[in-house]
């Protein structure tokens, strides 16, 4: 109760009335958030777009773009003979990419300004359901909007050498809309009931929580049963200033993982700044957490909190950069209302109230070339001693992250051929802090790289759309981590109080037992309806480590139909 005082308190204090129109963002892992992408590096000079590393993306302002992407490939010739959009005529649309982007723009018809006559259906369902082809239901008035739709999800499937079926069943509703054009609303909200591979239930099992998720109940035999409900309200304080305020997760970053916030775990609570003015987009994130537990009965659970911002530029058309900090702390379930402060550094504070805190910052940068392809990174600093680096780069002290990433869209000249590769590399004892409170962490799980720290991973990942409803899905990941020995704290842990190490030197990426995994998928789907697919998945997981030298081997395939819901993957 006391965060949500304190945020009613500055909700009062930042916004006293409600101005413009507001929007919804898109759902996470949606199919229109890799159109996104493609359409930012075909652009290369669109400063909007390029403000893409805040996920979710606010439908507004992606529809916009779109909407001018559509306009735009189309040309205009003025009095004297100029193009005025040429620029953006060499963006070199696919016929796919045409439909993806009428897909798009049929799927966020609240913002369309313009004809939406072809995205209603022939024969609507009692002329109530399915008016439009991607809504259940959608009511669009002067000043109400709302779209609802059923959420659904099943496939099963087998894994080499277990006797059992390998199985997710998944079924809820979503639902978004505006009251007056001046409060947005979302919400969405399963009951699922999941058996997956045996390395995922050792996941479970040693945590404590399912990943992504976090609460569940045991389901009859090695399953799981849990909801998974988010949700929230945004709306405006000003015209260049969006609030949202709900339950969900937020993610920073323009790769695969993120070293700074990431979706990958549990959803959160959480109050959301975004102001954006001229090349400048600065975002605040106030959360309330829980730190590590073992839950026995029906009981209350402590919380932590955290604050965090995130300033970036485009310095150019084509090159953004932005600044990151954040900072992890514990108050015996009270919000530290120092941190509500949404202009100023974490650090000075963390420092001025008895450094008590995990305070962390960044640099994340993104640079769009020539149409076809983005380079971007990260680096982040948990602790950073210069004179260590130099003369003692294996001091435990010596806490950091690093991202380098590319995206190469019509790879090689072949149409909607997408290849992205990435690799990210994380000392030991990054994340974590003396106070297992503060750790970086939420529920139980990692509140950036599911990896935690003392790693180094490697990314592959091909997307295919040969034909406007089929898609493949390719995904390598290879990484070696350093995982605890005969008790030893060897940093990899992030959820462990670093002062429990061994030593203070002689830590380098992969000390301890150094595990070695190999996890590849491949994912195919074809499109039935729109936002209906029928999928069909096969994986393969080798890990060893130096105290495990037989190599533990996972095979799967899996079959099913998911509607509205974004596709479960073990990828860790």
């Amino acid at each position: 109760m006391q965060f949500i005082k304190s945020l009613t308190k500055l909700l009062l204090f930042i916004c006293p009335s409600f101005a413009t129109a507001q929007s919804t963002y898109l759902n996470s892992g949606s199919k229109e958030i890799h159109f996104v992408d493609r359409m930012e590096i075909k652009q290369q000079k669109n400063t909007d777009l390029n403000f893409s590393s805040l996920r979710p993306f606010n439908r507004k302002y992606i529809t916009e773009q779109t909407e001018f992407i559509d306009s735009a490939r189309l040309g205009f010739t003025d009095a004297t003979g100029m193009d005025k959009y040429q620029d953006w005529n060499s963006q070199d649309l696919t016929p796919i990419d045409e439909y993806n982007l009428n897909s798009f723009l049929m799927n966020n018809t609240e913002w369309v300004t313009g004809s939406t006559e072809t995205f209603y259906s022939r024969k609507p369902i009692l002329k109530t359901f399915y008016k439009t082809k991607p809504n259940f239901l959608e009511v669009k008035t002067n000043n109400f909007f709302l779209a609802l739709n059923p959420v659904f999800q099943f496939k099963i499937g087998a894994e080499s050498g277990y006797n059992r079926s390998i199985y997710l069943n998944s079924k809820g509703v979503t639902a978004r809309g505006m009251i007056g054009r001046k409060i947005g609303f979302s919400t969405y909200l399963t009951d699922n009931q999941e058996r997956g591979p045996r390395f995922f239930q050792q996941q479970v099992s040693q945590y404590r929580a399912v990943p992504g998720v976090g609460f569940y109940k045991p389901f009859k035999t090695e399953g799981y049963d849990y909801f998974d409900a988010r949700g929230y309200i945004t709306f405006n304080a000003a015209k260049a200033i969006d609030i949202q305020f709900g339950y969900d997760k937020n993610f920073i970053g323009n790769g695969y993982r993120s070293l700074f916030l990431s979706d990958w775990g549990n959803s959160n609570l959480f109050l959301k700044l975004n102001t954006r003015i001229w090349k400048i987009n600065y975002q605040n994130i106030f959360m309330e957490l829980f730190p590590q537990f073992k839950k026995n009965g029906d009981s209350l659970l402590d919380r932590k909190y955290a604050a965090m911002h995130h300033l970036s530029m485009n310095v150019t058309k084509w090159l953004n950069i932005g600044l990151f900090e954040g900072v992890i702390f514990g108050r015996r379930n009270h919000f530290d209302f120092q941190y509500l402060n949404p202009i100023i550094f974490y650090r000075h504070i963390e420092g001025t109230v008895g450094s008590p805190d995990n305070a962390l910052a960044g640099l994340d940068v993104k640079a769009n070339i020539a149409h076809r392809a983005q380079i971007y990174g990260q680096l982040l600093l948990d602790e950073f001693i210069l004179s260590k680096i130099k003369n003692d780069p294996t001091y435990w002290a010596n806490k950091w992250g690093l991202q380098l990433g590319v995206k190469y869209v019509d790879a090689f000249g072949v149409p909607n051929l997408d290849i992205q590769l990435e690799t990210n590399r994380v000392r030991p004892f990054t994340y974590s802090h003396n106070d297992t409170v503060a750790n970086y962490t939420h529920y139980n799980q990692p509140l950036a790289h599911p990896l935690g720290a003392n790693f180094q991973e490697f990314i592959g990942i091909v997307r295919y759309q040969p034909a406007p409803k089929w898609y493949v899905y390719l995904q390598a990941i290879y990484y070696y981590k350093g995982l605890d020995s005969a008790g030893i704290n060897y940093g990899g842990n992030i959820f462990r109080d670093y002062s429990t190490r061994s030593m203070s030197n002689g830590y380098k990426i992969g000390s301890g037992d150094k595990a070695k995994v190999f996890n590849a998928f491949l994912q195919v789907s074809y499109e039935i309806k729109e936002n209906i697919f029928f999928e069909i998945s096969g994986q393969y997981r080798n890990f060893k480590s130096l105290t495990n030298p037989t190599a533990s081997n996972t095979t799967m395939v899996t079959a099913g139909v998911r509607m509205n819901m974004f596709t479960r993957q073990y990828d860790y």
